[in-house]
């Protein structure tokens, strides 16, 4: 069903597969939409009650696929690509599951501010996390916006876009990003204990407070996501862009003049 993703339930749990191991499960524009697609067919599902977020091979997800950004044979068109991004991050906000985002390796980009929609992140210790849009010249996406404040608060949330820094596993949980640190190669074991652990409470009072909660968020969030659409879509046409763009690929030291 899906070609990026892979989505397996078993019984009151579901696991989802960022599958794109062979670019450390960057986001391209179908990933982007199988995401969303997916996030959207689970809020359907009531017998589902847990679901943990995974990625293959190396890493959780490297963020947005930046080679699909500048392949001139197979473009990506920013308006429909923000249209999906905005779909994916409002339905994980939705989900009438706990989610448990399961991170080893690296979650940038994209992929950091999908796992801060979830409930609760486990990461190994030597993993890296990064809201590392700024190193391109575009805002974070996704909700991240919103993601980050909810998790730590305007200022700091300003802060971390602002530097791109690229934070330690250790690091992340210190700033209240991670709630779980787990040695390295333990996080697919330890998200599935907390997920038996979750299964075996009384979750559907679990469920009704997450839905409490975010019921108040909702307007707010949709209006996260339509400022970024637009805000992402005036940053790609931009000279600093451009020049984050194209320094990434040739691997040199970009020079931005604010335009």
């Amino acid at each position: 069903m899906y070609s990026t993703i892979e989505l397996k339930k078993e019984g009151r749990l579901a696991r989802l597969t960022l599958n794109r191991p062979e670019s450390m499960n960057a986001m391209d524009d179908v990933m982007m939409k199988e995401l969303a697609d997916a996030f959207e067919s689970l809020k359907t599902e009531a017998d589902v009650q847990v679901l943990i977020i995974q990625g293959a091979g190396r890493a959780f997800s490297a963020g947005g696929d930046i080679k699909k950004m500048v392949d001139p044979e197979t473009p990506m068109d920013i308006s429909t690509v923000m249209i999906d991004v905005s779909r994916l991050a409002k339905a994980l906000y939705e989900l009438p599951q706990i989610t448990i985002a399961s991170i080893h390796g690296a979650a940038a980009g994209l992929g950091f501010s999908v796992a801060l929609g979830c409930d609760v992140i486990l990461a190994e210790e030597n993993s890296k996390l990064a809201m590392n849009f700024i190193g391109i010249g575009l805002i974070p996406d996704g909700a991240g916006h919103f993601f980050l404040k909810e998790r730590i608060g305007v200022p700091l949330a300003k802060q971390l876009i602002w530097s791109g820094e690229v934070l330690p596993g250790p690091v992340a949980k210190e700033k209240g990003l991670v709630d779980e640190l787990v040695p390295e190669g333990q996080v697919a074991q330890a998200s599935e204990m907390l997920a038996q652990k979750l299964l075996q409470s009384p979750i559907a009072a679990m469920l009704a407070t997450k839905k409490i909660l975010h019921a108040q968020k909702i307007d707010e969030l949709e209006s996260v996501l339509r400022l970024e659409s637009e805000q992402q879509v005036a940053m790609r046409n931009t000279q600093d862009h451009m020049e984050g763009i194209s320094s990434f690929v040739q691997k040199r030291k970009p020079t931005f003049t604010g335009k």
